[in-house]
C-alpha cells in the first residue's frame, strides 16, 4: 500500500543532466584526475543537447566535481570537491574498527533516507534499474560469482541513491561505499557465503517497498539490510581474529 504519492514535477534539463554525468563517472570507474568524455560525447550518451551538457558541467564545476581545462577537456576533480570528500578519505582509517562501525552507522542513515526518497521519486526506468541490479546480485550469489555479487550490490545501492533525486545523498553514498571498500581490501570482510543469502532477499524487500511507493517500509528494509551486513562483518572479523592458525 502506498503511504504517499510519488513526487513528480518539472526538473530543469541541466539538473537532470548533472545527475546523469555523476552516474556516468561512477559507471566508467573514473577516479579524481581522470579525463572525462567530451561535451559532445556526453550529449550523445545522455541523449540531450550540448547546451544542456554545458550548463550541467558549469554546475558540477561549481560544486567541485568536475574540472574544465581550456583546450584540454573535462576531468574528474581531484580536490576535496563536494562535501569535502577528500577530507573524509584523509580522516578514515580502514583498519580502525571504531571507524569501520561508525561508517556503518552513517551508511544506515544514508540508506534509510535514499530508500525513503526513492519510494517517492523513482521513475519507471529507475525502478527497472534497481530491479536489474538486485537480479545481478542474486545471480552472483547463486552461481558463486563473488565479483558479480559485489557488482550487483554496489549498483543496487548507488541506483537507489540516484532514484532519490538528491545529488548530495548520491555523492555521500558513493563516498561512504568507497571508504568501506578500503577496509575490504585489507582483508576485513565477511565471506560472500555469510550474509549474502539474506542480502539478496533484503534487496528484494527494499525494491518491493520502493516499487509500491511505501517510503517507510523501504526505509525500514534498508535499515535491516545495513544492520545485518554490519553484524555479518563483525562475525567475519571475529572468525578472522580468533580462528586457530
Amino acid at each position: 500500500m502506498t503511504d504517499t504519492p510519488r513526487e513528480s514535477g518539472y526538473r530543469p534539463g541541466y539538473e537532470v543532466a548533472a545527475e546523469q554525468v555523476l552516474e556516468l563517472i561512477v559507471r566508467l570507474h573514473l577516479r579524481p584526475g581522470d579525463r572525462m568524455p567530451t561535451e559532445n560525447e556526453l550529449a550523445r550518451r545522455l541523449g540531450t543537447s550540448r547546451t544542456v551538457v554545458r550548463e550541467a558541467v558549469k554546475i558540477l564545476s561549481a560544486l567541485g566535481r568536475v574540472r574544465a581545462q581550456k583546450g584540454r577537456g573535462l576531468y574528474v576533480a581531484d580536490d576535496e570537491g563536494m562535501l569535502g570528500t577528500g577530507r573524509w578519505a584523509s580522516l578514515f582509517l580502514p583498519a580502525d574498527l571504531d571507524h569501520v562501525f561508525t561508517l556503518f552507522e552513517f551508511r544506515r542513515a544514508q540508506e534509510m533516507e535514499t530508500s525513503r526518497l526513492a519510494a517517492r521519486r523513482a521513475s519507471p526506468a529507475e525502478l527497472r534499474a534497481i530491479e536489474k541490479a538486485a537480479g545481478v546480485c542474486r545471480h552472483g550469489f547463486e552461481t558463486g560469482r563473488e565479483d558479480l555479487f559485489d557488482e550487483g550490490d554496489d549498483t543496487f545501492h548507488t541506483t537507489i541513491a540516484t532514484a532519490s533525486h538528491n545529488i548530495f545523498l548520491q555523492i555521500a553514498v558513493q563516498e561512504a561505499r568507497r571508504l568501506q571498500a578500503q577496509s575490504r581490501l585489507i582483508g576485513l570482510r565477511g565471506s560472500m557465503g555469510g550474509h549474502a543469502a539474506k542480502a539478496v532477499e533484503e534487496h528484494d524487500a527494499i525494491y518491493q517497498a520502493i516499487k509500491v511507493g511505501d517510503s517507510e517500509a523501504a526505509a525500514e528494509a534498508a535499515a535491516t539490510h545495513v544492520d545485518n551486513t554490519r553484524d555479518d562483518y563483525r562475525r567475519g572479523l571475529q572468525q578472522l581474529l580468533f580462528s586457530s592458525p
